[in-house]
């Protein structure tokens, strides 16, 4: 779906324009895009949740030591790390929520 394999940051998050095999137009409308950051936020906050959850079943630290507070900038740190991976995901997961196969303003045929 992405022109590069691999993120880079100068063009890492450009998409093709039609999938090569059904013709799919990538982009459904202007700024179609945008409501990725909610997808985003999610697949944060479930990230978030995991790893908050690891962090006191592996330390045995509770919400009432201060040494849960530790969690939160090694948290920021994968977030941050996975940011690339995290646009990528949301923008096929956005795109996913909206393609339907019988849709009149996307056809496509898969000849078997």
């Amino acid at each position: 779906m992405f022109i590069n394999k691999r993120y880079n940051i100068t063009d890492g998050k450009k998409i093709i324009e039609k999938c090569s095999l059904c013709s799919q137009r990538t982009e459904l409308e202007p700024g179609f895009y945008q409501g990725t950051g909610y997808v985003s936020y999610g697949l944060t906050v479930g990230i978030s949740i995991v790893t908050f959850i690891a962090w006191i079943a592996a330390t045995g630290y509770g919400f009432k030591n201060k040494e849960v507070l530790l969690w939160f900038p090694l948290n920021v740190v994968l977030l941050i790390a996975l940011q690339p991976w995290l646009m990528r995901l949301s923008r096929v997961l956005w795109l996913t929520m909206f393609f339907q196969g019988d849709d009149k303003f996307h056809p496509y045929t898969i000849k078997k």
